[in-house]
């Protein structure tokens, strides 16, 4: 039975390792350049080089985050618009440099958003040795503060509501009545927007 097991995890497993990212495809959308201009076609960004490639007017461009002030593109993998700035920000102890960041809510807390793939070591039953490594799509948050600096999250899904003074208790209950994932990248956003609106009414 265990043969069998295995057979049929061969043969799943490299659909499973198949799965496209979204940084791997194009999508519709524009890029507004550092010189005014607006483009408007297909978008491909790479985040880990920090370059957008841009397919429009019959030509292929690739541009660094340092000629780019924002772009917008329609992401088919979760239907919905997705908006990224050209900001600066140290990466890795470097010193600030133009790099890409998408937005992922403004307004009283603003919080910013980079995905890396990562090497995660996942249990299986069906697998003969019991775990095997995969690349996951992994996503590291910032906070845009008001005096313009950006810093990294490094705490915990349940730290989120450590920066909502006042805030944390309806929020919390917000997340339990909608059931919301704060580990979960559209999830956490439909808090903090959630957040956000209390401070409009």
């Amino acid at each position: 039975m265990r043969i069998i097991l295995v057979c049929i995890w061969i043969l799943l497993a490299p659909a499973a390792h198949a799965q496209e990212f979204a940084f791997e495809l194009w999508h519709t959308g524009k890029v507004v350049l550092d010189t005014g201009d607006t483009l408007r076609g297909l978008l491909k960004y790479d985040l880990d080089k920090d370059i957008l490639q841009v397919q429009a007017n019959n030509k292929l461009e690739s541009y660094t985050a340092r000629k780019v002030l924002l772009f917008e593109i329609f992401d088919e993998t979760v239907k919905q618009y997705r908006n990224f700035y050209s900001l600066p920000y140290a990466l890795a102890g470097q010193y600030k440099a133009p790099v890409f960041f998408e937005l992922l809510q403004e307004g009283k807390l603003t919080v910013l958003c980079r995905e890396v793939l990562e090497y995660r070591t996942t249990s299986s039953p069906y697998y003969y040795y019991g775990s095997y490594s995969r690349l996951v799509l992994v996503y590291k948050y910032y906070l845009l503060r008001e005096n313009g600096m950006i810093e990294e999250f490094r705490g915990k899904k349940n730290d989120w509501y450590d920066l909502m003074p006042g805030k944390a208790e309806d929020v919390e209950k917000f997340a339990k009545q909608n059931r919301l994932n704060l580990d979960k990248k559209y999830e956490l956003s439909r808090a903090i927007e959630y957040y956000n609106s209390l401070f409009g009414k």
